[in-house]
């Protein structure tokens, strides 16, 4: 389960493009919490703190408290804009949710035990299609990763959405049950090794 994340904020008396780059020339950042049927709150926060959560690698899976006026905003990150030069955040959007609220989070996938498939020991490669899954589940338990076993696969093997075990409880937010999350593709080489066996027959049938 992924790890709870804590995020310090402080109200915004002023909105404003002219108020917000005031914020950001003191090293803060903008951000607004909405949903959960309450007001949208504007609130603005350490930018060297939201760059550190940012660099965890689990910042959008995560559940983040955010801390403001004495109180404790349970939140999922929906969005951060980033300058588009200097990838500085410019702006954070939070979503709040209740403590078991049903959500829609992007979960990564790791491959493991890549040894013990033949097709990669083959010189086989691992064609990535999707590095993240759209899962829905507790608010509370969020799964850190999707680890996917590669243990047997050949070269030509696709893992498909409906060949994923999924943690207890939670669902997939991906309708196609065929949608394909990898492949073990044949490098080239190999590829062009077989073309000239396949020309080298066809001129001995000759």
């Amino acid at each position: 389960m992924s790890d709870t994340l804590t995020l310090s904020a402080e109200a915004r008396d002023r909105a404003g493009k002219g108020a917000s780059r005031a914020l950001r020339r003191e090293g803060r950042v903008p951000a607004v919490i909405y949903g959960n049927n309450e007001e949208p709150q504007t609130v603005h926060v350490e930018e060297k703190l939201l760059a550190k959560l940012l660099g965890t690698g689990h910042f959008f899976n995560s559940v983040i408290m955010v801390e403001v006026g004495g109180k404790s905003v349970r939140t999922l990150a929906k969005d951060v804009a980033f300058h588009p030069v200097t990838e500085r955040p410019l702006h954070a959007d939070f979503l709040r949710v209740s403590e078991h609220a049903k959500v829609h989070v992007n979960v990564p996938v790791h491959f493991k035990n890549e040894e013990a498939s033949p097709g990669l020991k083959r010189g086989g490669v691992l064609n990535i299609v999707r590095h993240e899954l759209d899962l829905i589940c507790d608010a509370a338990e969020i799964p850190d990763e999707i680890a996917i076993d590669l243990s047997g696969l050949e070269v030509g093997e696709t893992i498909h959405m409906s060949n994923i075990k999924l943690p207890k409880g939670v669902e997939s937010g991906i309708h196609e049950a065929d949608a394909t999350i990898a492949t073990i593709v044949a490098p080239s080489a190999l590829k062009s090794s077989e073309g000239d066996t396949t020309k080298g027959e066809e001129d001995g049938a000759e």
